[in-house]
Order: structure tokens, then C-alpha cells, then sequence
């Protein structure tokens, strides 16, 4: 399936090389449609402000800006892994990507808001489905001594994305008013269009991984996932999931609220603390990928479950005016917030045989964005406050699906 590596190759970089050519193209192909994904997905919240003041919407309204994005993109990433059992991971990847770009431009064109709820929203369905099929994709290529961190460093690229957004949201900002600014964030969404063409002519599925697929008699089957033992791994692993979003899109949406409201703490959402948080959160994915290979992934997903829980209680104790504590807590809590999400990619591939893991990892990992998406919304109702217990909350449910899953480090993909 892949070139391997001598089992005594210690260099930092000995899993990139393990890949082979074909698998190398694959990651790139992974890791480029994530961060892709990620620099659309971010133009909304970099651009609210503008768009909340272009077409006079309420708060209400601009949430439902995001809540949509989320609902309708766990559609996507359980339609997505479907698709990847029945037609392939390449194929999925590029219609995926394709769909996020083709929705995200449009988004720059809509005349109202509904139009633009709508263009958002099935920008969602692209959005949610790359990850499925991109983690399967490399998850296959890479030897399992290696997959926690190959898959690791695909998850990276959502902070790379993340930043790279920031960067063009600056200048684009600088230079055009905020009633056109908006429209053009959404128009330097059709980068991932050039992208698309190179993943068609470049990167192939794993072919070991794809004959085992073609050959069995249950694909892409929603329903196989509940049979028998995986019954019970789907289940748990849905449930991991659930906290582990729960407790990320709780903080990530109403932290620096609390901060700004009930702390005081003026500097929350400045680029000094966008760059410690997604310095920390590139840092969190990659070193993330390594732990779930020397640690396991049940006990690296515990680690940062405390850990997280811990950085939460840290910032209530946070003394009014102290803005370079702020600061400086940003790196740990992206770091810790992204780490969790290291080990998903290639935990949830390990707990699936070939023909239905594009189907286990995106309903899995998608259940748990839907309703992990709702975490916020019963915040608002009990106040910035509230966002400290419920994101606390999350990753106590985490840690406690932990108890119904097996530990799968080191296992070799069917």
C-alpha cells in the first residue's frame, strides 16, 4: 500500500517519508483541501460585523449565520463519508472541496440575507464533507506506528487556513470599504477551485484499501454501522465526539464574550491574541498527532480533556485589566482545544474496516458537530457566564465515552 520505511528510522520526519510518492500526494491533497476549507468556513465570522451592518440583522439573525454552516455541514460530512465508501476517497475529496468553493463565492453575490443564508448553508454540506474523506484517504496510507501524527499534521492545516484568512481579511480591509470588504473575503474563496484540478490529476486512493473496499458486499451502508459490534463503537465514538465539539464550540463562541463583559478584558478578538491562539492551535494539532502515537489515543484524549477543563477554570480567575495574562493563556488554550482533535482522524479510522470507514468516520464525527453545535445556543439562554460550565461539561462527557472504547494504537487498518 505504501513504501516502507526501515522500522529503525527515528528522523522527525521518518512518517512523511514512510508515505511513498502516491501517499505524499495524497497528503498534500488532504492537507491542502482542509486548510482550504478552513480559510472559507472562517470568512463568515471574520466578516459578521460588516455583513451584520450591510443588511441591518439582528444578533439572532447572525447567529443563524452559523448555526446553519454547522447543521447543514454534519449533513454533508455523513453524506460524505457515505459517499467515500461507495465511489472513493479522491472522488469525494473533490466534490467536496468543489462544493465549498462553488457556495462560498456565490456568497459574495447575495443580494439579501436569505440568499445568503441559503449560499451559507449549502457551503456547509462541502465544508463538513472534505474531513471525512480526507482522513480516510491518508489514514491509509500511513503505517500505523506513524498514522496519529500523518493525520495529525492533516489537521493542522485548519489552522494554517485559519490564519491565512486573518491575513487576507487584514489587508482586503484595509483596502476596501466594509460594504464591499465582505463580498471580496467571499470571493478569494474560489482558491480551492485551482486546487481541485491538481487533486484530479495528481492523487489516488490507497490501492490496497480500495480493492478491500470494492470488494466488499456492504459499502457506504449507514445502517452497518449499527450492527453487530460496531453497534456499540458507534455509539461511544459518537459521543466522544459530541463533548469533545461541544466543549470547543461552547468557548470558541462565547469566550471571548465573557471575557469582554464579564471580565472586562478589552484585548480579546486583537490580532495579538488571534496570533497566540492559532499559533497555539497549530502547535496543539501537530504535537497532538505525536502523543496519540507514543501515549495511545484514549489516554491523549483524556490529557487534554483535563487539560482543557483546567484552562477554563483558569480563566475565570483571571483579575480585571489583566490583559497580558490573556495573552499569554491563548497559546494554551489553542493548543489544548486543537490537540484534542488530533487523534479523531486516525482513532476513528482505526475502529472501522475499510468498506464502511468513510461512513464510521463521518457520522461519528459529524453527529457530535450537530449537536456539539447546539452547546452555544443553550449558553445564550443562560448567559456568557454559563459558557464556563457547559464547556466543561463537554469534556467530562469525553472523557466518560472513553470507558466504551477500545484503545486501537498500533493497529493495522483491516
Amino acid at each position: 500500500m505504501n513504501a516502507i520505511a526501515s522500522s529503525e528510522d527515528t528522523r522527525p520526519f521518518a512518517w512523511f517519508r514512510t508515505l511513498g510518492s502516491r501517499g505524499r500526494r495524497a497528503f498534500f491533497g488532504a492537507f491542502g483541501g482542509y486548510g482550504l476549507d478552513s480559510f472559507d468556513y472562517q470568512t463568515l465570522p471574520l466578516s459578521l460585523a460588516a455583513i451584520t451592518a450591510f443588511f441591518a440583522l439582528s444578533t439572532g439573525e447572525a447567529g443563524l449565520l452559523g448555526t446553519v454552516t454547522l447543521v447543514v455541514s454534519a449533513i454533508g460530512g455523513i453524506g460524505a463519508g457515505v459517499l467515500a465508501d461507495r465511489i472513493g476517497r479522491v472522488r469525494t475529496l473533490q466534490l467536496t472541496i468543489a462544493m465549498y468553493t462553488i457556495f462560498t463565492v456565490l456568497c459574495g453575490f447575495a443580494p439579501n440575507f436569505e440568499t445568503l443564508l441559503v449560499f451559507r448553508g449549502l457551503q456547509g454540506l462541502g465544508f463538513g464533507g472534505e474531513w471525512a474523506a480526507g482522513a480516510a484517504l491518508v489514514a491509509e496510507y500511513s503505517q500505523s506506528r506513524y498514522r496519529g501524527r500523518t493525520v495529525a499534521f492533516v489537521q493542522s492545516a485548519w489552522a494554517v487556513g485559519w490564519g491565512l484568512s486573518v491575513v487576507v481579511y487584514t489587508v482586503v480591509f484595509s483596502l476596501v470599504g466594509p460594504d464591499m470588504a465582505w463580498r471580496v473575503m467571499f470571493w478569494t474563496g474560489v482558491l480551492p477551485a485551482l486546487f481541485v484540478l491538481w487533486v484530479r490529476r495528481s492523487v489516488q486512493d490507497a490501492p490496497g484499501a480500495e480493492e478491500r473496499r470494492k470488494t466488499s458486499k456492504v459499502r457506504g451502508s449507514l445502517a452497518g454501522i449499527f450492527r453487530g459490534d460496531l453497534l456499540r463503537t458507534t455509539l461511544f465514538a459518537a459521543l466522544l465526539a459530541t463533548g469533545v465539539q461541544g466543549g470547543y464550540y461552547t468557548l470558541a463562541t462565547w469566550l471571548p464574550s465573557y471575557l469582554k463583559t464579564s471580565r472586562g478584558l478589552t484585548v480579546v478578538g486583537t490580532g495579538g491574541y488571534l496570533a497566540f491562539l492559532i499559533t497555539g492551535a497549530f502547535i496543539g494539532y501537530v504535537s497532538g498527532g505525536y502523543l496519540t502515537d507514543m501515549l495511545g489515543r484514549k489516554k491523549t484524549f483524556l490529557l487534554f480533556s483535563v487539560l482543557s477543563a483546567a484552562l477554563i477554570i483558569a480563566y475565570t480567575q483571571i483579575p480585571h485589566g489583566a490583559n497580558g495574562l490573556v495573552l499569554v493563556l491563548g497559546f494554551p488554550l489553542g493548543f489544548s482545544m486543537s490537540a484534542i482533535f488530533s487523534g479523531f482522524g486516525a482513532f476513528l479510522a482505526e475502529l472501522y474496516p475499510s468498506a464502511l470507514r468513510g461512513t464510521g468516520q463521518g457520522f461519528t464525527y459529524n453527529f457530535g458537530r450537530a449537536v456539539g453545535a447546539l452547546f452555544p445556543a443553550i449558553v445564550g439562554f443562560l448567559g456568557a457566564g454559563g459558557a464556563m460550565v457547559f464547556g466543561a461539561v463537554g469534556y467530562g462527557i469525553a472523557a466518560l465515552a472513553l470507558l466504551g472504547l477500545p484503545e486501537t494504537n498500533g493497529i493495522d487498518l483491516d
